[in-house]
């Protein structure tokens, strides 16, 4: 793709932005000049009641204060007021999280758990509460890479600890679940342009419709390309890699669009996002200085269907369909030649439907039955050199999963509540039953104070990359492995809560995870091949106490973690830090209506197998909501914006122990809405 193709694709969007404009001021009454952007001033008393509402731990809305879980919820005011620009810089504030980048992919991190590469396995993504995690390397895209323009999220809920009772396989270390906007909060056409250093440009257009008869409609499409800068690699630093310097190798295109209409309880939706980046860290033993990429296309089609077809009985059926396809080209260095071309690549397609049964007719009772079903057509792996033709892996393997699961939530007297949960899953290739339970009694001691015991299991089957991935070579090659068994996680945790009046509340978690068959790489003995292989027991304890709490117009939300996680043996893991400190500051300026959105994130250092990554605190600070005209509003961000250098741990795939974050990026966004 070369440098000019990402223009006319943002030129395209404002031309969007223009006609449909144009259409809808010549059908639509005129709006007064107070109806801008949606700021935190603005929102409806429905939605800051949301606040403390999840849907995602039980699968029916519920208080959080009632959840399974110390579950945590985002919205739409959040993302404008820190301009997150991707759902990792928004995870990345929550209690426990943490994020790293290899300036390819964005890795999510959580209570210790961080293993580099392995694509956020261990975290089930739901995109309005439908999967869309992978079927080869169940990855969760969260980063530039991510199925959503964040302008389009409504909400984003994060349930922490074991899911599989409820979800199945991949919800290991916790549930992310992005609610996305609806026609009625747009209402009319709405538009974006941004800009910022290294090159950043951005554009979006999104159109929303909702009628009197109930019918809403979402249609928006963006577009964001950076040319990045120059990077140093100390590990390349010679005469005939350019002195360690990569230039112009960091850069990053996407476009992503989204569709969603809505009548009568049933919603259709689609979304599909396209991603090529740059690499400039010659990873996975490639050629430094050599033009290598990768492009990642992921589409999620989803019909659902909700209703309330007696008293006491809720009904809901879904379908979806997905599909992804990623592509790396790098060149790679021979002894006895020049640098040959190589193409690595996957593709997957999935197919899921499930029904469920909620009935609420029972005394003190809510109960939910439903059952799964799902089957992985596509899970294809290729490597192949073009110039020579030589093709080293062409795989093809499809898989199938069907589960039945059930939950209740009993009221008890004295304040008791009892969440259980059960889940059935029986999986082929690879084949695998597993039995999931979680148990929570909930103990509400005093009005403002909720007690909460919780204790679940998860598993997590090898993903298609695990198993069937194979390369040749003595050296550099790769086996496959079949037999790998599922990994499982068996979770205790302790919760207090407490309510701050009507505008906060503070929470304290106790917790312990036990993982066992943790899946990892390694050196095979016989082959000097790497393979991938149940190799680890890994255990964690810790705590998270966080705070958000209102002062007016002022709204502050902080948070630490202590957390120890070891290996086998005892060993500490890899990439987990010890300490985790942050805050979150939102302030009026009573200037044009614009709000000041500050962020502290402070983590502590984090060991690597080759070298270690110290310990950091950045900053980033936001100026947003500024009505410069009637319906817009101006945001200006600077990312880091104290400059600070800190780093990440470079994985088994770099030569590299750890590798640079960015430093301070500067970001504008000018929203208008007709």
């Amino acid at each position: 793709m070369s440098k000019r193709s990402a223009r006319p694709a943002a030129l395209s969007i404002i031309a969007c932005s223009v006609l449909l404009a144009c259409a809808h001021a010549a059908a639509a009454p005129d709006v007064g000049d107070d109806g801008g952007v949606e700021t935190l001033t603005t929102v409806p008393l429905e939605e800051l009641m949301q606040l403390r509402v999840v849907t995602a731990a039980s699968r029916f809305a519920q208080p959080i204060s009632d959840a399974p879980s110390s579950a945590t919820v985002l919205t739409a005011a959040d993302i404008r007021a820190f301009g997150w620009r991707t759902l990792a810089d928004a995870l990345a504030t929550l209690p426990g999280l943490y994020v790293s980048n290899d300036r390819n992919y964005a890795y999510l991190g959580a209570r210790g758990f961080l293993r580099p590469g392995d694509y956020n396995s261990r975290f089930l993504l739901l995109v309005d509460g439908v999967r869309v995690n992978d079927t080869v390397y169940d990855q969760a895209l969260i980063g530039t890479e991510g199925l959503l323009d964040m302008d389009m999220v409504k909400r984003i809920e994060f349930v922490p600890g074991p899911g599989s009772a409820v979800y199945g396989s991949n919800a290991l270390f916790g549930i992310i679940n992005v609610i996305t906007r609806d026609g009625s909060g747009l209402a009319g056409v709405q538009g974006a342009v941004g800009a910022g250093t290294q090159g950043e440009r951005r554009a979006r257009t999104s159109y929303g419709w909702h009628g009197q008869n109930g019918a809403d409609v979402l249609v928006s499409a963006g577009t964001m390309t950076r040319t990045g800068r120059d990077l140093y690699f100390s590990e390349f630093d010679t005469p005939d890699t350019n002195g360690g310097v990569a230039r112009r190798m960091d850069w990053d295109r996407a476009q992503n669009f989204l569709v969603k209409a809505s009548f009568g309880g049933v919603t259709l939706s689609a979304s599909h996002v396209a991603r090529t980046k740059g690499i400039p860290t010659a990873s996975f033993g490639a050629a430094f200085g050599a033009p290598d990429r990768t492009r990642d296309t992921q589409t999620s089609l989803g019909l659902t269907w909700n209703a309330q077809v007696a008293p006491g009985l809720a009904l809901a059926a879904q379908l979806q369909s997905g599909q992804a396809d990623y592509e790396g080209t790098g060149w790679y260095a021979l002894d006895d030649g020049p640098a040959r071309l190589n193409v690595d690549g996957a593709h997957a397609r999935w197919y899921d439907a499930g029904v469920s049964a909620t009935f609420t007719n029972l005394p003190r009772q809510k109960i939910v039955l439903g059952a799964e079903f799902g089957t992985d057509a596509h899970r294809d792996q290729y490597n192949y050199d073009p110039q020579t033709f030589a093709q080293w892996l062409d795989d093809h393997h499809s898989s199938s999963r069907r589960a039945l699961f059930a939950e209740d939530e009993i009221r008890l007297p004295a304040g008791f509540l009892v969440n259980a949960g059960v889940r059935l899953d029986d999986h082929t290739g690879p084949d695998a039953r597993r039995f999931s339970p979680r148990l929570a009694i909930v103990y509400r001691a005093t009005s403002v104070d909720t007690v909460k015991l919780i204790a679940g299991s998860a598993f997590r089957t090898p993903n298609a990359y695990e198993m069937y991935y194979a390369l040749p070579g003595a050296n550099d090659g790769q086996l496959p492995n079949p037999d790998l068994q599922p990994e499982r996680i068996r979770t205790h945790e302790l919760v207090f809560e407490h309510t701050l009046g009507t505008d906060g509340h503070a929470t304290l978690s106790l917790f312990r995870y036990a993982v066992d068959d943790l899946i990892g790489q390694q050196i095979d003995e016989a082959t000097s091949m790497l393979v991938f292989r149940n190799m680890d027991r890994a255990d964690a304890r810790g705590l998270e106490a966080a705070l958000d709490r209102s002062f007016g117009a002022v709204r502050l939300r902080a948070s630490y973690s202590w957390q120890l996680a070891r290996g086998t043996g005892g060993v500490p893991m890899v990439a987990s830090p010890r300490h985790l400190a942050k805050a979150d500051l939102t302030v009026p300026l009573g200037w044009r209506g614009s709000r000041l959105g500050a962020e502290l994130l402070c983590s502590a250092k984090r060991l690597g197998d080759t070298g270690n990554a110290g310990g950091y605190c950045t900053t980033n600070l936001t100026l947003s909501a500024l009505r410069l005209a009637p319906r817009t509003e101006l945001s200006v961000s600077a990312y880091n914006a104290a400059g600070k250098r800190y780093a990440d741990i470079g994985g088994p795939a770099f030569v590299q122990p750890t590798l640079a974050r960015e430093g301070r990026t500067l970001s504008a966004k000018l929203d208008w809405r007709f």
